[in-house]
């Protein structure tokens, strides 16, 4: 019996487990890891950032869900990776720290076959003086507890203004190296709705503050869309969404440090601003969640496993090269890391070769560019992808058997203001391929009669029913291997 472990249980993890769970969980041992009691649809914390869903619409307890299958749970933290065993075993084995509170602090040795490192990511808010709602001056909406508090801070800012004072509201990105400006991006169009609903936009400045080097990058060196027949670049797109609900935008900006109602950024010119704020969503930069990594001696190897960033490596292409000679290639294909053929790395957890977009940096030498997004869509096609592998290779298989490359994928977003079925938009973009491939599609990078853009309702009832659909498919209920991921 083959023993598979995953280390993190949010979509790319969860993926995994489902899957593997229905391949193979009848005949061999799943292991999940995680140091959350909740699963959490992290694309609808948007809803609950302005008061339009509750939390307990967009998490639910892991246990639950796990205790029904062949998954064996475990509310921890991964600490270590002894690949080789360690002077006792030959056994590979991560070490994990319980965060369940019937056994805090304990720690526990997780032998395995087969590892998936899908931990996410670190939110960095310490790379940022006074970014985030913890020990700074800024609110989130990357879990769910941090969208509640969200929606209370908006929800006193909207009184002010109901109150007739006027209010700056300030959405983006709270670093020059961040990535998932669309999650920022979708929560100001959804703050724009909740203020007219409330009677009080005109009581408000909204400024977007984005690293990007104009609208419509995403982390994905930008994009030309299709749209009513003619091809535009994002930038109009993004820009023309701006125009038409009265928003402002900074881009290019690196956040140095958010005092209370001030934040102070530097551009790419090299000149240093001030912007000030009543209300702020600041995305944080991502980082690894420190992992460590030890050979059968006990010697530190954390360096030739991960990247600087803490994120692990691949099966990428990660020599220094010029950004011309950057090539859609060099991009994972099986996610298998190098010298450990048990050992994969999904969603987030993987460390990318480069970014896709230009990387800048200002005439202080400080870095201002998106880093590349991998979350949702990808995540669930890396993991899926992974989990074939794995149970193709407990069953005989020398080498992974199934790819899911970026530069060979798509990717939706669905930017959706308001939850009701009847009341609300959307601006909607597929991406294809998420990492531009030029030797294929020498023109823009990306195949145009699948890359588009679209704005209205109809966008705003497929993000409603994903939502629903992807909770259901989450949960495990009947059938939910037929909904695709």
């Amino acid at each position: 019996m083959a023993r598979v472990v995953i280390l993190g249980a949010g979509i790319a993890g969860h993926t995994a487990a489902r899957h593997l769970n229905k391949m193979i969980g009848r005949h061999h041992e799943i292991v999940v890891v995680s140091p959350n009691a909740k699963w959490n649809w992290i694309p609808s914390n948007i809803w609950v950032g302005v008061g339009q869903m509750k939390e307990e619409e967009v998490t639910f307890d892991l246990a639950d869900v796990y205790k029904k299958t062949s998954v064996s749970f475990r509310q921890a933290r991964a600490l270590s990776i002894s690949p080789a065993g360690d002077a006792g075993s030959d056994s590979p084995f991560v070490m994990v720290e319980y965060t369940h509170p019937d056994k805090a602090g304990v720690t526990e040795k997780i032998t395995y076959d087969y590892l998936i490192n899908a931990t996410g990511p670190k939110l960095n808010f310490g790379a940022t003086e006074g970014l985030g709602p913890e020990h700074g001056h800024t609110v989130s909406v990357c879990t769910a507890s941090h969208a509640i508090e969200a929606n209370k801070k908006l929800q006193l800012i909207i009184d002010d203004m109901r109150k007739g004072e006027r209010r700056t509201i300030v959405i983006g990105t709270g670093h020059g190296m961040c990535t998932c400006q669309g999650a920022a991006f979708e929560y100001i169009y959804n703050v724009d709705h909740t203020l007219r609903e409330a009677g009080v936009r005109h009581m408000a400045r909204i400024v977007w503050l984005s690293n990007e080097y104009e609208l419509g990058d995403f982390g994905m060196g930008g994009v030309h869309i299709k749209r009513g027949g003619y091809i535009t670049n994002g930038k109009t797109f993004a820009e023309s969404l701006m125009v038409e609900r009265g928003i402002e935008w900074i881009t290019r900006a690196h956040v140095k440090k958010v005092e209370a109602g001030k934040i102070h950024y530097e551009i790419l010119d090299g000149s240093f601003h001030e912007l000030a704020f009543d209300f702020s969503m600041l995305i944080p930069p991502f980082a690894g969640v420190g992992l460590k990594a030890y050979d059968k001696a006990g010697e530190d190897i954390t360096s030739a496993v991960f990247a600087p960033n803490g994120f692990m490596k691949v099966d990428a292409d990660y020599t220094p090269r010029p950004y011309l000679e950057w090539s859609a290639r060099d991009w994972p294909r099986t996610y298998q890391t190098p010298g450990y053929a048990n050992i994969f790395a999904v969603g987030i957890a993987f460390a990318p070769p480069h970014m896709i977009s230009k990387p800048m940096q200002s005439v202080n030498g400080t870095a201002i560019n998106p880093t590349a997004p991998r979350t949702g869509m990808p995540s669930a096609a890396m993991a899926m992808a992974v989990a074939k592998s794995i149970t193709d290779m407990i069953n005989g298989a020398q080498k992974p058997t199934h790819t899911a490359s970026m530069a060979e994928m798509g990717a939706a977003c669905v930017a959706s203001t308001g939850s009701h079925v009847f009341k609300g938009t959307a601006a909607t973009m597929t991406v294809y391929p998420v990492v531009p491939d030029f030797e294929k599609y020498p023109e823009y990078g990306r195949d145009l009669d699948l890359t588009f853009g679209e704005i209205g309702l109809a966008g705003h009832w497929m993000k409603y029913l994903l939502h629903h659909a992807f909770i259901y498919q989450a949960k495990m209920k009947p059938g939910w291997s037929i909904i695709p991921d």
